[in-house]
């Protein structure tokens, strides 16, 4: 073969090469991958996420996580990323690489035993796909892990696989998409999926809904209701699978939005109507959705309460066997003639999982006088005994027959044999014997039911009030009845899940049907799943009353203003407040109170952030104890930190936070003295207390100049003293400023303490800059005074910039810059101190706030001193906090009016 042929064979080989990588980059890599197309059929589950850093962050909040993180699998899956990050020398690794992608996590049915996860994870980067094919490489080099690659189908599948015990992940990339999951069974199903394009996708039916788009939405979830009765089967006894099956029978398939929400989680969607014949959907279907009317007669020893909303309960009923006598049919007849609008199968907690729970069939009458008179003569009819024992008002009769309650409701009712039945006011009532319909009966004569409660009647007015089917369970109440319930071997599991199934005791399953459009093509069942921890564990004392829109209205009038938390991966930030019962509240940015606890007085100044187990903690300080609490509320160790009970605190000071050092906690005692801690509750030498002649004319600057920490004090009388951690004092200190002092001074960091400057105004109106070698540097004098009036310097939220502010004993303030120009100028009707709070948050969205104690009201000035919103607000509290949204071009105010807290939108101008 000539060179000339051989080069050009070469030549053409490489532009076929090159036209067939920009075939695939322009057409079929451009083209973007259904991850919910990849998902096999047969899935039970499909949950979507997006935002995880801010599902982390509500999960910790509503107190889910460390549920969570006790299960033996998240415990499994916890040590894989903490080894993980180890082989990629870094932390939160896989938190970081999952972001803000959209995951899907599939729940399928692998065996007659078990159950596996599918995962899919975008890959938005080459070196996102490095990443993973370097993790897979260095467990592939530790002796305990065997990584093996093959071919299936075209595709190359990687398994991972822990060589004692065989557990591991096989995964694969499809066009830049990594699927993973525990099962090859799984992997293989997608590949086959892909091989054959065009198949029906698990949400086709949902295909022009993405709920992640909504506001507060932390995932989606799929349910495929034909696959539930499988699924279920692997934990529940078999005989309780036709129940199951005719139960899920209202529908195919669901999606729903889920929301994290302090003492509640709330999954809201549409369910697709089951289509099959038999289903229980077309036996109901056109039915109006019914009210829960029983709460009357529902125990508080109710565990699950299966409840069907139904005009005609007849059409429950299917063919059985036939009766010997015909007058037994004809008085059933007439017997079921008279049900309507509910009927619910109800069980007792037990006081043993070996003890079967007491079931009782409830069924609603509109004529009670004509159905005792049908009852009656049902009795007659079947020859039962006419004795009959009484319960308070009510009679309990043996009914005489096998299974009336299955052949007057239909099959979800049978396992009643030749029982009992009572009648209570407007309902019936069936059992097996008549030991089942004692307990609750008595319940009902005292008056221990769920209308009486108000734990219940709470839970109640969150849920849908007209509803065809409702599933409500008592996680407390049925923990027995669900030991049971369950197949011998997944017992151990869940009592090992103990905690995280009674995080949220209460739990409410509904499906609602279009209120005039059943009949229409694509009508839908409205579905929530509400699971929900009582208020009273979780809101203490200031349990919500109200809640409308931006505003949260307490039971205690609100003494503090409101703390400003800024919070990781949120828009907005978290607040906290004190009401005036000591009641500490913690409200989330999404405005929903999570945490309270009670403290020994009221919060005396600022909350400061603290690291806590990783996580950034509240500190605070009351009149006599110092409190550090984590994200969720509770307290770090050693703390509440007790102070003498001569002690009153004035301040509270944190040392800068230093890598790898311990933070010290400078307290003010009230006058001059000063002590000083470290987070364990040591006191530090020399500083038990440092006293000083003069009070101080504001909380201490805390600074860490070069690695050493600088403790600044301004005292009235216009000294400035700057102390080190063993209470010795810098060279050059104290100063004077030659005036009194009313203000704390604004601090410019430096990198020596030559170079770091502090500035002060004193109240003869001049400006004095000083640095930490104790040099006086600058003096100008800002504007005249006179007796009566004060200065004082404001610093911005984020301490970069400040304002000067003088008042005079009339009522006049005035604001001037860090230049000394004049930004407004304003008399008010009272002469007391009026707090001013500065806002920068640049670009001159600037914001000044104006409090006026006497009436209550907040004046809002922007940069060139004009009047925001042309009114002015209610505050009770001496400060508000504000932020910026720089979507809406508007300022967020965070304020207390009495009981409420109150967030307010005001246009920026």
């Amino acid at each position: 073969m000539s060179n000339k042929l051989l080069v050009f064979l070469a030549g053409l080989l490489l532009i076929s090469a090159l036209g067939s990588y920009v075939y695939y980059r322009r057409t079929v890599a451009r083209v973007p991958v259904d991850a919910w197309a990849l998902v096999p059929d047969d899935a039970v589950f499909v949950i979507a996420t997006r935002d995880h850093p801010t599902l982390v962050r509500h999960l910790k909040e509503t107190q889910l996580w460390d549920n969570l993180t006790a299960l033996p699998y998240f415990q499994q899956f916890e040590e894989n990323a903490v080894l993980l990050d180890s082989l990629t020398n870094s932390r939160n690794n896989l938190l970081r690489f999952l972001g803000r992608k959209t995951v899907l996590a599939s729940v399928h049915v692998t065996g007659p035993g078990s159950f596996d996860l599918l995962y899919q994870v975008p890959l938005n980067s080459v070196r996102e796909f490095r990443q993973v094919r370097g993790a897979a490489e260095a467990l592939g080099r530790l002796p305990r892990f065997m990584v093996q690659t093959r071919e299936f189908h075209n595709q190359v599948i990687t398994d991972i696989r822990e060589k004692g015990t065989g557990a591991g992940v096989t995964y694969f990339n499809y066009r830049n998409h990594l699927i993973a999951s525990a099962s090859p069974l799984l992997i293989e199903k997608v590949i086959a999926r892909i091989e054959h394009e065009g198949q029906p996708s698990v949400a086709a039916d949902f295909h022009n809904i993405d709920y992640q788009k909504l506001k507060g939405v932390d995932a989606t979830l799929l349910v495929n209701y034909r696959q539930l009765p499988p699924f279920l089967n692997l934990f529940f006894r078999p005989e309780l699978r036709p129940s199951l099956e005719m139960l899920t029978g209202l529908g195919k398939n669901g999606l729903l939005e889920m929301q994290l929400a302090g003492n509640k989680v709330v999954f809201n969607g549409f369910t697709n109507p089951e289509t099959a014949r038999d289903a229980l959907h077309q036996r109901l279907r056109g039915q109006m959705p019914q009210r829960l009317r029983m709460a009357d007669i529902l125990s508080l020893r109710t565990a699950v309460l299966l409840h069907l909303g139904t005009q005609k309960p007849a059409t429950l009923r299917q063919p059985m066997p036939a009766l010997p006598d015909s007058t037994v049919s004809t008085a059933l007849d007439s017997v079921a003639a008279l049900l309507d609008g509910e009927v619910a199968l109800c069980y007792l907690a037990s006081a043993s999982a070996r003890q079967a729970p007491a079931r009782i069939a409830l069924a609603h009458t509109a004529d009670a006088r004509r159905m005792a008179v049908a009852l009656g003569r049902l009795r007659r009819a079947t020859g039962g005994s006419p004795s009959f024992e009484r319960v308070g008002p009510y009679q309990i009769y043996q009914v005489g027959i096998e299974e009336v309650p299955a052949r007057l409701l239909g099959p979800l009712f049978r396992g009643f044999g030749a029982g009992v039945v009572v009648q209570a006011g407007s309902f019936v009532a069936f059992a097996q014997t008549s030991a089942e319909l004692r307990p609750w009966l008595q319940d009902v004569v005292a008056g221990k039911v769920w209308a009486k409660s108000p734990t219940q009647v709470a839970f109640l007015e969150e849920m849908q009030p007209l509803a065809r089917l409702s599933v409500i369970m008592d996680a407390q109440n049925s923990w027995n009845v669900l030991l049971r319930a369950l197949k011998e071997d997944r017992r151990a599991g869940l009592l090992r899940n103990e905690s995280l199934f009674k995080r949220f005791p209460q739990l409410a399953l509904q499906l609602v049907p279009p209120a005039d459009s059943e009949q229409e093509k694509g009508a839908q069942y409205f579905t929530q799943l509400l699971l929900r921890h009582p208020a009273v564990n979780n809101v203490a004392q200031g349990a919500l009353a109200a809640e409308d829109g931006g505003s949260l209205t307490f039971k205690s009038g609100l003494m503090t203003p409101p703390l400003l938390v800024n919070i990781a991966n949120a828009r907005t930030p978290g607040t906290l407040v004190q009401d005036s019962l000591r009641v500490l509240h913690y409200i989330t940015p999404e405005n929903v109170a999570t945490w309270v606890d009670t403290l020994s007085g009221p919060v005396v100044g600022p909350v400061h952030r603290l690291p806590v187990a990783d996580a950034s903690g509240f500190l605070l300080a009351t009149t006599n104890q110092l409190y550090l609490f984590d994200p969720q509320g509770r307290l770090a160790p050693h703390f509440p930190l007790n102070l003498p009970d001569s002690v009153e605190v004035s301040s509270l000071t944190p040392s800068p936070q230093s890598r790898g050092g311990a933070t010290r906690l400078l307290v003010g005692g009230g006058g001059g003295n000063f002590f000083l801690f470290d987070t364990n509750g040591n006191a530090l030498p020399n500083w038990q207390p440092k006293r000083l002649e003069f009070s101080p004319a504001a909380p201490p600057h805390y600074l860490s100049v070069a690695g050493s920490d600088v403790i600044v004090v301004l005292l009235e009388n216009g000294y400035i003293f700057a102390f080190d951690k063993q209470g010795s004092t810098y060279p050059g200190f104290p100063i004077s400023v030659g005036a009194r002092l009313h203000t704390a001074a604004f601090v410019e960091s430096g990198p020596t303490l030559q170079r770091t400057r502090l500035t002060v105004v004193t109240q003869q109106g001049e400006r004095v800059q000083f640095n930490l070698s104790g040099y006086v540097l600058t003096r100008s004098r800002i504007s005249t005074w006179s007796r009566g009036c004060t200065f004082r310097i404001i610093p911005d939220q984020v301490k970069r910039s400040y304002v000067i502010v003088r008042q005079e004993a009339n009522g006049l303030l005035t604001l001037f810059d860090a230049a000394g120009r004049r930004i407004l100028e304003r008399r008010f009707t009272t002469s007391d101190e009026k707090p001013v709070q500065f806002f920068d948050f640049g670009t001159g969205r600037r914001l000044f706030a104006i409090t006026e104690p006497g009436p209550n009201q907040v004046y809002l000035y922007n940069s060139k001193g004009k009047q925001l919103g042309g009114r002015t607000f209610p505050s009770t509290a001496p400060t508000i906090g504000a932020r910026f949204d720089t979507g809406t071009n508007s300022w967020i105010l965070y304020r207390t009016e009495g009981r409420a807290l109150r967030r307010t939108s005001v246009t920026a101008e």
